[in-house]
């Protein structure tokens, strides 16, 4: 059964995309410039050996991105989606492991946070990030450029119901941490060795409330008191870089 494809804009999307060996790249589209480029910061990898490649001029480019207003570089490329990993294919895979952090989002939509979010997760060696499946803009070009590649680089787990995937990781010996501004513990006090679900919750309303009664710990980020709150992609750098350092 062949797969839906999509397009994907930007140079580090695109590049990342060929990279990704489990990735299906359709075809891409370049200008002679954007050409150039690939082969010259990938000299050993040939990554554009046996693709359908269709050269453009940067006007033509245009047009793919339609009123997102992306800069899409010179590179656009059309791919099918991954396939799928579920959590216990995961778990089965890495019985022998410890200290697995992953991310989970509860109602997170914006397209950009959620890409930035997987971007930093990637850079800050998280597992894997758990998402609804319903309201993952699984196909967003937003998503695809903000996360600058790094969604080729971390599993994303596209779930039914978040809840349910939090009692069945608690089952495994994970620690549901949820971050809230109602939370009243200071994360970095906190100690992170074992295995770790952090969670984040809406842009608009935080965490619901069926979402915090399956949380272990309520945490909070200290900012400047004037300072209502951090964008959600923000305050989770913060939280992957400092745990980063248990693993």
């Amino acid at each position: 059964m062949k797969k839906s494809s999509f397009y994907i804009i930007g140079k580090h999307a695109v590049v990342e995309a060929l990279k990704n060996p489990l990735r299906k790249v359709i075809r891409v589209f370049l200008t002679e410039d954007s050409k150039n480029k690939i082969n010259k910061e990938n000299q050993n990898l040939n990554l554009l050996k046996n693709m359908s490649i269709y050269y453009k001029t940067k006007k033509e480019l245009d047009k793919y991105v339609g009123r997102d207003e992306i800069n899409h570089q010179g590179f656009i490329a059309e791919i099918e989606h991954l396939e799928k990993l579920t959590l216990k294919d995961y778990l089965n895979k890495n019985l022998n492991r410890s200290n697995i952090n992953f991310v989970a989002l509860d109602d997170v939509t914006d397209p950009r946070n959620i890409g930035s979010i997987i971007r930093s997760a990637a850079s800050f060696n998280i597992d894997g990030i758990i998402v609804k499946e319903r309201s993952f803009p699984s196909q967003s070009k937003l998503m695809y450029k903000a996360a600058s590649g790094c969604i080729e680089l971390i599993n994303i787990f596209e779930v039914s119901n978040v809840n349910t995937s939090l009692k069945y990781l608690k089952s495994k010996n994970f620690w549901v941490s949820g971050f809230d501004s109602g939370g009243e513990k200071d994360f970095t006090k906190h100690d992170w060795k074992g295995n770790n679900v952090l969670l984040f919750g809406s842009e608009n309303y935080g965490l619901n409330y069926q979402t915090k009664k399956n949380s272990d710990f309520l945490f909070k980020i200290k900012i400047n008191s004037k300072v209502e709150s951090l964008n959600i992609s923000n305050s989770a750098s913060i939280v992957f870089h400092y745990i980063n350092k248990f693993k």
